[in-house]
């Protein structure tokens, strides 16, 4: 079967029935819909196992993520504190409790950091999307980018809607990400290892209620912590729970190109080059800390390359395509509607992976060696370089969302077609 081929079949996605095992869209512990805890809808100040109090599994969380503490919050109740017959299902989902006193509770909490879980959880596969790459790739200018044009016009192409899953996630993305972007066109700061970000939860709900909605969880590890393994072991568990993967590479990373467009940074171009990680080295720390446990040392993850600030790519075209030829589509935008497009996926992805084996063979030769499908991408999400951390133009994303749909399609919530 040829690389293409395998494409030609329409996925299928899961039939929905049954339960599904949950992983945790705030801590990304996977487990059984039945070890679910809830939390009581009220208190009482004569029952101590129903009082107010601390929560210290979901302080430890908050704390990790530099969030005030809480310290008056309503009890955490266990089904098996709770007799067979007060259980409420939906199909063979537990979804809620009559507690002692009568009353009714469907606020399922994870067992490990007690947040409140969405509540397809367990009734549908859970889905996590997450970004990942070295310091300096522009993770979170292409975290706002994507999410930003997943809401203004993908998801109403696909006949979906792309919600936050509460209102203090729409609050900070707006307020700290989209606002300063594209009302701006401001550059936001980089993740800061010692301050870990907390993840920004969306769903993808799909009008079609016969398709699961699809929870993206975009947790932008710092870029640092990506090649330091004790770093990457402590919180980078969701990596290993993840359904897709986007891989961001800068054009910077990579030494050839870095050469090719005689950078200069600072007084001397040796100041700036050590703060590049190569990208490979991104890849050998994953293979150490979960893929070389997985079977034959290879992730099945679906996982696209994603070669940001694509806009860069100009100052290496020409017409013999040495690197990129003047007319490749990456400089233009595309938008899938209603379905995959395949062949514009097999000319991108065939075009950018000659790029990839030519500037850099050995991260392409990684790739090839631990991951079991992939995808490779080239997107601006600024579409433009800034100048002195300003845009000096109106920010015009490039193909930000295409690696996205692809991962739609390869998780077989969409459907791909040739044209």
């Amino acid at each position: 079967m040829g690389f293409f081929d395998f494409l030609k079949r329409k996925p299928q996605a899961e039939p929905l029935q049954g339960s599904y095992d949950i992983v945790c869209p705030f801590c990304f512990s996977k487990f059984s819909p039945e070890d679910v805890v809830f939390r009581a809808t009220h208190s009482r100040e004569d029952d101590e196992d129903y009082a107010l109090g601390e929560d210290e599994q979901l302080n430890r969380y908050r704390e990790r993520f530099g969030l005030d503490s809480v310290h008056d919050i309503e009890a955490v109740i266990h089904p098996e504190d709770v007799p067979e017959e007060k259980h409420l299902y939906a199909g063979e989902v537990l979804i809620g409790l009559n507690d002692r006193y009568g009353e009714l509770t469907r606020r399922r909490l994870c067992p490990k950091c007690h947040n409140e879980l969405p509540v397809t959880s367990g009734k549908v596969p859970s889905n996590i999307i997450s970004i990942i790459g070295a310091s300096q790739v522009g993770k979170s200018v292409y975290m706002t980018a994507l999410i930003h044009t997943l809401q203004n016009t993908t998801a109403d192409h696909f006949n979906a809607a792309c919600m936050p899953l509460t209102a203090e996630i729409s609050r900070k993305f707006r307020t700290n990400y989209e606002e300063p972007l594209f009302g701006r066109g401001d550059l936001l700061a980089s993740t800061q290892k010692e301050k870990m970000q907390e993840p920004f939860i969306f769903q993808f709900v799909f009008r079609d209620e016969s398709k699961p909605p699809l929870t993206l969880v975009f947790f932008d590890v710092a870029g640092e912590g990506m090649v330091e393994e004790d770093y990457l072991g402590l919180h980078g568990q969701h990596i290993k729970n993840s359904s897709g993967i986007l891989f961001m590479v800068d054009p910077l990373q990579i030494r050839s190109i870095r050469e090719k467009l005689r950078i200069n940074h600072g007084d001397k171009p040796g100041e700036w080059t050590p703060q590049y990680d190569e990208p490979r080295d991104v890849v050998l720390t994953m293979f150490k800390d979960f893929i070389a446990y997985q079977d034959n040392s290879k992730t099945d993850i679906p996982t696209a390359v994603v070669l940001t600030k694509s806009d860069m790519l100009h100052a290496l075209k020409d017409d013999e395509g040495e690197y990129i030829k003047s007319n490749s589509n990456i400089f233009h935008n595309m938008v899938h509607r209603n379905y995959f497009n395949l062949t514009e996926f097999e000319n991108i992805d065939g075009e950018m992976r000659r790029f990839i084996e030519k500037v850099d063979r050995p991260f392409k030769g990684t790739m090839d060696v631990y991951f079991k499908d992939t995808a490779y991408y080239a997107v601006s999400a600024l579409g433009s370089n800034p100048v002195n951390q300003k845009m000096e133009t109106v920010v015009s994303p490039i193909r930000v969302d295409e690696p996205f749909i692809w991962l739609l399609y390869k998780l077989g919530y969409i459907e791909g077609r040739r044209e």
